[in-house]
């Protein structure tokens, strides 16, 4: 028999109000309010905060508060990785971020996802899809990535874009929903 952290990671529909999950949401939020509340300077302190709650870094990466997520472990970040103020990520389902990439202030990457049936919506269950960005990506400001999607190497994703399908590697992208606008040569 699966736990509900099993179904979770399998992208299955689990029960998101369990004990353990709970539990570890809890933890995760904990961190991120300890990171929000450093003084900016506290920068050493900053990266082993972000390196103790996320599953994978690169040494190179800057987070500027406020940030919150719902686990940490399933958040893998590579070289060289920015994110601006009030970014918040859903990761109940891996969320996976390539070398180089920028982000913009007030960004959301949403992993949770609901049923359409209201019954099994309001039994409490969900589920998660993943999300995987690649190297050499910039999101402006208010974009938000929704579950499932996959965007490529060298792509930028214009401010106040809703991410809804995968992006290909070297476009430009913007829009709601999102979509491709023009080839980068």
């Amino acid at each position: 028999m699966s736990t509900e952290k099993e179904k979770m990671l399998s992208g299955e529909l689990y029960n998101a109000n369990c004990e353990d999950l709970i539990k570890e949401r809890y933890i995760a939020k904990d961190i991120c309010y300890k990171y929000n509340n450093l003084v900016p300077s506290q920068i050493e302190e900053r990266k082993k905060l972000i390196k103790e709650l996320f599953g994978k870094t690169g040494n190179n990466i800057t987070i500027e508060p406020n940030f919150w997520c719902d686990y940490g472990y399933n958040i893998s970040v590579g070289e060289n990785f920015y994110i601006n103020h009030n970014c918040v990520i859903l990761d109940a389902a891996k969320v996976e971020f390539g070398d180089n990439v920028f982000i913009a202030p007030n960004c959301g990457f949403y992993t949770a996802t609901h049923p359409i049936n209201a019954s099994t919506r309001n039994s409490g269950l969900e589920f998660a899809k993943p999300i995987k960005v690649g190297n050499n990506v910039w999101f402006g400001g208010n974009v938000t990535v929704l579950p499932g999607v996959t965007i490529g190497d060298n792509v930028v994703i214009g401010a106040g874009s809703v991410v809804t399908k995968n992006i290909p590697s070297n476009n430009v992208a913007f829009g709601n929903p999102c979509k491709v606008i023009k080839n980068i040569d």
